[in-house]
């Protein structure tokens, strides 16, 4: 089973903004932090485009990962179920890899930070870029609160399963064509079991 972090498994709301917060005083350029983690997702330089010129991005950029581990990581709490979600795969016999937009380092980390009980993470990658490691890991389903995670379960060939903690809700992630659509991850144990039961019927 495939999972995605920001806003999947991991809350990082409030670390973000506050990297963002920090980053804007360090570089004396206005950022409004909370528009920003009101669309997590999309790549970092993606989002510093929407505040920089292109010619400072790339620096930005490395200040950001360089503000992240002290300011970032140690406010980042688990989203309610994320815990329950792994442990159901693990008592059905499954493994768990994260696959994340977010670079390695800051993924394993946030990953070790909460808890999380999983077999390996994939950082760096994006939509239907994260269908490489999630074919690699065997991952038969991935989750994640963005559309472009509905491209990237397609891309790994695996089954599309949403949950609307993110910028979506439940009927545009239906909509985008997610095979599921969950409010949040506190019901993925119960569409887990039933999904495991069906898939080992023969």
């Amino acid at each position: 089973m495939g999972f995605d972090l920001d806003m999947t498994l991991a809350d990082t709301r409030t670390g973000i903004a506050a990297v963002y917060d920090a980053l804007s005083s360090r570089l004396g350029v206005p950022i409004d932090s909370q528009a920003i983690v009101a669309r997590l997702g999309p790549p970092l330089e993606h989002e510093l485009a929407n505040w920089l010129p292109a010619e400072a991005i790339l620096d930005a950029a490395e200040l950001y990962r360089e503000i992240y581990p002290e300011v970032g990581v140690p406010a980042h709490t688990a989203m309610a179920g994320a815990h329950e979600a792994i442990e159901s795969v693990r008592a059905g016999g499954g493994r768990v890899i994260v696959v994340t937009g977010k670079n390695l380092r800051d993924a394993r980390s946030t990953v070790r930070r909460l808890g999380l009980d999983v077999d390996e993470v994939a950082g760096s990658v994006f939509g239907a870029a994260k269908g490489a490691a999630l074919t690699r890991f065997g991952a038969r389903a991935y989750v994640g609160d963005h559309v472009a995670d509905i491209e990237a379960a397609r891309a790994g060939g695996a089954v599309s399963v949403t949950v609307a903690t993110g910028p979506y809700t439940v009927g545009q992630l239906r909509d985008h064509g997610a095979d599921v659509a969950l409010s949040d991850l506190t019901e993925f144990g119960t569409w887990f079991a039933a999904w495991r039961s069906r898939e080992e019927v023969p």
